[in-house]
C-alpha cells in the first residue's frame, strides 16, 4: 500500500515530530509548512514529500470543524 501524499491543507507531522498544515506545494517539489495554530509567522520548507505524514486531510478537517 502506498503513502498518501501530503496536500495543501493537510495536517501534517514531519520528519522531526513538529504537526503543521501543508500551505504550499512549490512546483511539485517543495512542501511549505506552518504550526497548525499562530499564523505565518513561522514557516518551513521540506523537499522531501515522503517524510510528511498525513495526520488528517484538510477535508476531513473541515467536515469535523463544521459538525462541531
Amino acid at each position: 500500500m502506498s503513502r498518501v501524499r501530503a496536500e495543501i491543507g493537510d495536517l501534517v507531522q514531519d520528519g522531526t515530530g513538529q504537526q503543521a498544515i501543508v500551505t504550499d506545494i512549490k512546483q511539485g517539489r517543495t512542501w511549505v509548512l506552518r504550526r497548525p495554530s499562530g499564523g505565518t509567522a513561522h514557516q518551513w520548507e521540506t523537499d522531501d514529500p515522503d517524510s510528511l505524514h498525513v495526520l488528517e486531510t484538510r477535508t476531513s478537517r473541515f467536515a469535523r470543524q463544521r459538525d462541531e
